[in-house]
């Protein structure tokens, strides 16, 4: 795939997280976690994108993420789903949503 780029989210001691983008519009997330001899990876596309496509793309994601994080591996192990960002979500969400009376049904948000 030409023109992608991964934006670090987080790290954690064990875990990455990454947008990835692509000619600059946003493509999807991966989650990148660490264990002693495997990195474990969780991408998901927000378009239809071909097997060939994906390939790509965990190969980049091995080269320019796992591989210079200086964690040894004996395997990437990548679950790949396609779906659409309905929102994110945090207690400042629920929050700011009690104080308003609202009960959380039926809505996606950003908060």
């Amino acid at each position: 795939m030409d023109d992608v780029r991964f934006e670090r989210q987080y790290r954690t001691t064990h875990s990455e997280g990454y947008l990835v983008f692509e000619a600059g519009d946003r493509l999807g997330r991966i989650e990148l976690h660490f264990t002693p001899t495997v990195v474990y990876g969780t991408l998901v596309v927000e378009r239809e994108v071909d097997e060939d496509e994906i390939l790509d793309l965990i190969e980049q994601a091995d080269d320019e993420l796992v591989l210079t994080a200086d964690v040894p591996r004996e395997d990437f192990v990548v679950s790949v789903y396609q779906g659409r960002d309905l929102g994110t979500y945090s207690d400042e969400y629920f929050e700011e949503d009690d104080q308003n009376g609202n009960n959380h049904e039926g809505g996606v948000g950003n908060g």
